[in-house]
């Protein structure tokens, strides 16, 4: 049952994100935007159950409600409750990045670290929207039509830092939340890992990432 609750709050954040972000539409208030915030709980159920290690960052009152009004998306939805209660998610020790409202590990909101990247005002639709990203500089993004449009809209594209391609993940946001709590992380990242990228990358700032050359 949470399962399916999981991937109808993905079809409603993506409703809302690219077919409510238009420039000229109006920004609904805070309070709006809070009304139901029934995916907190689906959030925090799915990372007590996790199989993969993950850390939800405490976020602050004040910087959640100016980043969830600067993006606009409800706490109905699964990105929404990420950025309204925490300051990001940290998997695998922060390998994987999920961008909240910022935090001390973590010291980027997901629509300040969009901005003049993927947007230049809130409240544009861009073209696509980062989400994430790596401890080895590979970016997860939704994508909103730059990024292709054969099957590709509102799916996750993740940039590997060795190709500088996008490639579709052929998952909803909701449903990339769910693969980084229970997926294969090993597999996906297969021959990227070294012998001790769990303590490494225990040390590394949520907005620093290795560099490596030649590649991995």
């Amino acid at each position: 049952m949470m399962k399916h609750l999981f991937k109808t709050s993905a079809a409603i954040i993506l409703f809302q994100f690219f077919a409510q972000c238009g420039i000229a539409q109006t920004m609904r208030s805070i309070e709006t935007l809070t009304a139901d915030t029934s995916a907190w709980n689906i959030v925090k159920q799915s990372v007590v159950t996790a199989k993969n290690k993950a850390e939800l960052l405490p976020a602050n009152s004040a910087k959640a409600a100016e980043a969830l009004y600067q993006t606009q998306v409800t706490t109905h939805s699964i990105m929404g409750a990420v950025v309204y209660f925490t300051g990001g998610i940290l998997i695998d020790n922060g390998w994987i990045r999920l961008l909240g409202s910022g935090s001390t590990k973590l010291p980027r909101s997901l629509p300040a670290w969009n901005k003049g990247k993927t947007f230049k005002e809130f409240g544009e639709r861009p073209g696509y929207l980062m989400i994430g990203d790596d401890a080895i500089g590979g970016f997860f993004a939704i994508n909103g039509g730059a990024l292709g449009t054969d099957m590709g809209m509102g799916m996750v594209y993740y940039l590997a830092p060795e190709t500088l391609k996008w490639e579709s993940l052929g998952k909803s946001y909701s449903d990339f939340v769910d693969f980084c709590l229970n997926g294969d992380l090993n597999k996906f990242y297969e021959g990227k890992r070294l012998a001790n990228w769990q303590t490494d990358v225990a040390k590394l700032n949520g907005a620093d990432v290795y560099n490596f050359y030649p590649y991995l």
